[in-house]
């Protein structure tokens, strides 16, 4: 499951050491994802950090949210079990037949991979149609982050205190590409300790950890295609990347012919997971994320994801073979900073957990009778996926890709009435 073209020899010594040292200036008192400010420089982390001391006033975050930094571990990095899921073994059958009970009175589009990977006990694993095809929405923003890990190695191959450097430390403006998206993004001064959410705009600027941050904790489109357009440039100008000028880069975009721009992005995106194990009708990405990026860039190919193609992800990244260990553990990292857990995340029976989330949604709409279209609800596709890492506190730890696609109804309600009955047949 190695990527080839992201093939390396870490050190591992050197990478401890380094890792280590800045561990011991990390606040010991504050729970991550606080903890995790000085070591990224993400600056909505010490917003919380500042909440939790005091200085600012805030509500904290619940429990299942206060994991300390170096808490958060690969469950199948050298291990055993790790070493027997380089393939998804086939159904427990007593759990087969307990999801089955979840789904008689449900649309019939609910489709669902399911694994058990609890230490000290058998390895289970369930599915419902796992191979049934769904535009991801923006779980595809896994496929990007990805990507992006998979360039920042080629660059720095054996070292990756320079790939977390260069994420600290090099800002990038959003320009047309980040433009349009809802969602808003967290503006935090640390010298008024004002915190503000707003849309980002052309002119906004933030350092490459930050736009990954947005992309996956607040899962801001435009984030997403920034994070899509820095990795094409990482894949072009290779070392040069680090010093790249936007203007340098504006003059790149403009002067290469679109269809070649289209083939570089596609493959920044989906070659990884290729090498992964994971084929083109389990998981690909056919388009970025904005109409700013797709005007720069056309779609090829379309989207599909299936809960077949995200749990290997999953697996992937506990095994620590998404591009390599550090990488794998960075992203597990980023995806425990969601901003708020909703739908899926935000079952009560998962207060105590900690959870690794990415939701996705996609719907479109057409005029109907007697019917109004509403956010969520779309008529002609109405796509609602999640994907989720769970670790109760007593040890059990799941793997969850769940998605469907109901006509007409939000299914955020159905999400998360499915991760508690999924979760009491996990976890009792």
């Amino acid at each position: 499951m190695n990527n080839p073209k992201c093939a390396f020899r870490f050190r591992v010594m050197r990478y401890l050491f380094g890792f280590l040292t800045l561990l011991m200036f990390l606040p010991s008192a504050q729970a991550y994802p606080i903890d995790g400010y000085l070591l990224t420089g993400i600056r909505r982390l010490l917003y919380w950090e500042r909440i939790l001391d005091g200085t600012i006033k805030g509500t904290a975050p619940i429990s299942g949210a206060q994991k300390k930094l170096e808490a958060i571990k690969l469950n199948l990095l050298n291990m055993p079990k790790g070493d027997s899921l380089s393939e998804l073994p086939v159904p427990d059958a007593a759990l087969q037949k307990a999801v089955g009970s979840l789904f008689p009175y449900m649309h019939e589009s609910y489709s669902l991979t399911l694994l058990d990977i609890t230490p000290g006990r058998p390895i289970r694993y369930a599915k419902r149609q796992e191979d049934r095809g769904f535009q991801p929405g923006s779980v595809g923003k896994l496929a990007v982050i990805t990507g992006f890990f998979c360039e920042l190695q080629n660059i720095f191959p054996d070292d990756f205190e320079a790939r977390r450097d260069l994420m600290k430390n090099k800002s990038v403006r959003a320009g047309q590409w980040a433009l349009s998206d809802e969602h808003t993004v967290p503006f935090f001064n640390p010298e008024t300790n004002k915190l503000v959410k707003r849309t980002v705009q052309a002119g906004d600027v933030f350092t490459l950890y930050e736009w990954v941050d947005h992309m996956v904790s607040v899962s801001n489109n435009g984030a997403a295609s920034v994070v899509w357009r820095e990795a094409i440039l990482m894949h072009v100008f290779k070392e040069k990347y680090p010093d790249l000028t936007e203007e340098e880069a504006e003059v790149y975009f403009s002067s290469t012919p679109k269809s070649e721009l289209s083939d570089v992005a596609n493959s920044v995106v989906n070659e990884p997971l290729r090498d992964l194990g994971i084929t083109e009708d389990e998981w690909r990405l056919g388009q970025l994320f904005t109409r700013g990026g797709t005007n720069r860039i056309p779609p090829k190919g379309g989207s599909i994801g299936t809960p077949l193609g995200l749990m290997k992800w999953l697996v992937a990244l506990e095994r620590g073979k998404i591009i390599d260990e550090p990488s794998s553990l960075e992203i597990k990292r980023l995806l425990y900073m969601t901003d708020r857990r909703i739908r899926y995340a935000s079952n009560a029976s998962l207060k105590e957990a900690a959870v690794y989330f990415k939701s996705g949604s996609l719907y479109q709409c057409k005029p109907e009778e007697g019917y109004t279209c509403a956010k969520y609800m779309g008529n002609i596709n109405n796509y609602m996926n999640s994907v989720c890492i769970v670790e109760h506190p007593d040890g059990t730890i799941y793997l969850v890709a769940l998605m469907s696609n109901v006509l007409k109804k939000n299914s955020a309600n159905d999400h998360n009435a499915l991760a508690g009955r999924i979760d009491k047949l996990m976890h009792g």
